[in-house]
């Protein structure tokens, strides 16, 4: 058995100064077994609400890749956020964008779940949504769940890999 590593693994660089994917593997790995923010994307609730999204994606015609859970779609994703903001510019202004986001999402499903009492923890989302008369309200609701959860894992796992790779906590730039 392995054992448990109490800080996360070292982030290591290629000669070019790029992030090694050995070692982005190794800290995701890291964050999904001991990092609560990142292991959002593994719980029951979040995996409901991922697959909800997948099946109402598909039905409303917006093509999707057909990630088996959203572990998965969580992984890629920052793989690809890392590979395509590459400088520290470009990744500090991704993050920032996730922020936003997660605050948006956040306002959305808080506002909604007031006008519904609905209830936020502890229940299955998809069944508390279905309190919710209005399709295109629920389906907003719904979405905001799995967008907030998505970024709150994101924001978390890239500001941790903003530190390591630019020597710096990450904090938005003007």
């Amino acid at each position: 058995m392995k054992e448990q590593q109490l800080a996360p693994p070292t982030l290591r660089k290629t000669g070019e100064g790029a992030i090694e994917t050995n070692s982005l593997a190794d800290l995701l790995e890291w964050f999904l077994m001991n990092d609560q923010k990142v292991n959002i994307v593994r719980q029951q609730h979040v995996e409901e609400v991922f697959q909800w999204k997948q099946l109402d994606d598909t039905q409303q015609g917006i093509p999707t890749y057909p990630f088996e859970n959203a572990e998965a779609r969580f992984a890629v994703g920052v793989f690809q956020a890392i590979q395509e903001n590459s400088d520290e510019t470009t990744l500090n202004h991704w993050i920032s964008d996730i922020l936003n986001a997660l605050q948006d999402a956040k306002k959305t499903n808080s506002s909604i779940a007031e006008n519904y009492k609905l209830k936020q923890h502890n229940v299955s989302t998809i069944d508390e949504a279905n309190q919710i008369p209005s399709v295109i309200e629920r389906r907003v609701y719904l979405s905001c769940c799995w967008i907030e959860a998505l970024c709150i894992a994101e924001a978390r796992f890239l500001g941790w890999v903003y530190q390591e790779h630019y020597g710096k906590p990450f904090a938005p730039m003007a």
